[in-house]
């Protein structure tokens, strides 16, 4: 019995040796992956070594809002920034491509969906960079709906050529900055207008009711539904890890010429994306102010006192003791509007034309510059936003009346989320039961000669498990 368990052993493990023999071409193969690693640690020393430490907290010369999108930064620009810098002080154009000479004196703001590669054409030195970031999933959902929503409004004409000849017309004679010039609407919202056009031929008609709706998010027969839009390669370069590359200057609109390449290898090897996570961390690390989509209200407030207050000191409005004037932490401020979807719904002819926003414009001097403290520019913040709130509402209404099937609400939005997190949580389980994997296998790569060593073992044990049964048999028979 201990000769044949033992040549059984033998059998196996010339067997494993010759699997391990066989596949070694495969798993000695690392499909690029030393390349790829070389690139972008390489970006990553370079992107580091550009940060220096000083006073992170002192606002300098030059402001440049990161606008990552959906994240409710219109609000800032028009509620906070319109009435700390005159129209003077901001830079024009700032969310087309630069088109300004940033050592202008009087340009003292940028605000801008351009990466954080932007900083390369600006003073550095003279330079701070502020932003504000929002749970992933929930901005993957709101970039969905935003570009369903603006790409909807093209359905007034009677096809797709008659919707683009309109909007070269437009364009052509206006010098205004349209949504189609703005990344990432540049993108996704003309793909989202051929797709609508597309659905609409396809049904015949122009009925604004579907036969196929599942939810808000599913109505095939109308709307591009969100599992189709988040899975398309469009998305997968735009989307998925967006706000991530836009802080590390690696998107597809970024002024550093390698980012498409990084960002290639990060999307063929996900393991090196701890690399472009900790530049991501140093980059917020650097910044002057980060807020938080979800913790809108104390992340206004913050804002406020760290950037508003200064910007009102360094152009000697601000007439304020910030001890005394700061609110307390029982404060309530009821006019504040929850944060999901408070970002405008298109950029309004051009960055100085944001201003003729009638819902906006009436706060815009309430406060003359000379009175201006932290406390009132809050509550004109809070007048301003629910303006701005009431005139997005009604904006989108009337966007989405071709399409009234995809009635995005709340509800909606967070039963999907649940489901995708019970996903996730499926998925994590099913991840853990392969984790074994990773004590054989390194960064992706699976040595040949821990299989063989992992085989050994378990073969050694077989065997040795055998003989333990095979020799208590054997003694238990001499005892009879």
């Amino acid at each position: 019995m201990a000769r044949a368990a033992l040549r059984l052993g033998a059998r196996a493990l010339a067997l494993l040796i010759l699997v391990s023999v066989a596949l070694l071409p495969f798993v000695t193969s690392d499909d690029g992956y030393k390349h790829c690693e070389g690139i972008v640690r390489g970006w990553a020393d370079s992107s580091t070594g550009h940060e220096k430490d000083g006073d992170k907290l002192s606002l300098k010369d030059l402001l440049f809002f990161l606008h990552i999108p959906r994240t409710g930064g219109r609000t800032y620009f028009h509620c906070f920034l319109k009435k700390l810098y005159t129209n003077a002080q901001e830079c024009p154009r700032s969310y087309d491509k630069l088109r300004f000479d940033p050592s202008h004196p009087d340009c003292k703001l940028v605000v801008s969906h351009d990466d954080y590669s932007l900083t390369s054409k600006l003073p550095r030195e003279r330079t701070s960079v502020v932003t504000i970031l929002r749970n992933p999933v929930d901005r993957v959902f709101s970039t969905y709906e935003f570009s369903v929503e603006v790409a909807a409004r093209f359905l007034v004409h009677p096809n797709l050529t008659s919707a683009k000849l309109m909007t070269t017309r437009v364009l052509t004679k206006s010098r205004a900055v349209s949504t189609l010039d703005i990344w990432p609407w540049k993108y996704l919202v003309p793909w989202m207008r051929e797709d609508l056009f597309a659905r609409r031929d396809a049904r015949g008609n122009d009925t604004v009711h579907s036969s196929k709706k599942v939810n808000a998010y599913d109505v095939e027969d109308m709307v591009m539904p969100l599992h189709q839009y988040i899975n398309d390669p469009v998305a997968h370069e735009i989307i998925h890890n967006g706000a991530t590359f836009q802080i590390t200057g690696l998107t597809n609109n970024s002024y550093f010429d390698g980012a498409h390449e990084v960002r290639h290898c990060v999307r063929k090897h996900p393991d090196l994306g701890r690399i472009v996570l900790e530049v991501a961390k140093n980059r917020l690390d650097q910044m002057l102010y980060v807020g938080l989509t979800e913790d809108h209200e104390e992340s206004a407030r913050f804002f406020a006192y760290m950037v508003g207050a200064q910007v009102l000191s360094q152009s000697g409005t601000l007439n304020l003791d910030l001890k005394e004037d700061v609110p307390s932490e029982t404060d309530s401020h009821p006019s504040m509007v929850e944060p999901d979807d408070e970002e405008t719904n298109e950029h309004l002819n051009s960055t100085h034309g944001w201003q003729n926003n009638e819902a906006l414009n009436s706060t815009n001097d309430e406060h003359g510059k000379g009175n201006v403290t932290v406390g009132k520019l809050m509550e004109a913040y809070e007048t301003c936003i629910a303006k701005l709130r009431k005139s997005q509402s009604s904006r989108r209404k009337i966007s989405l009346k071709k399409v009234q099937e995809a009635n995005f609400s709340k509800e909606e939005h967070l039963m999907l989320k649940a489901q995708q997190s019970m996903v996730g949580q499926h998925r994590q389980l099913a991840e853990q039961k392969e984790g074994w994997i990773s004590i054989i296998c390194s960064d992706g790569i699976c040595s040949p000669w821990m299989v063989v060593l992992l085989g050994l073992g378990i073969t050694t044990i077989i065997v040795l498990v055998t003989s333990a049964v095979t020799t208590r048999k054997r003694t238990s028979k001499l005892k009879v």
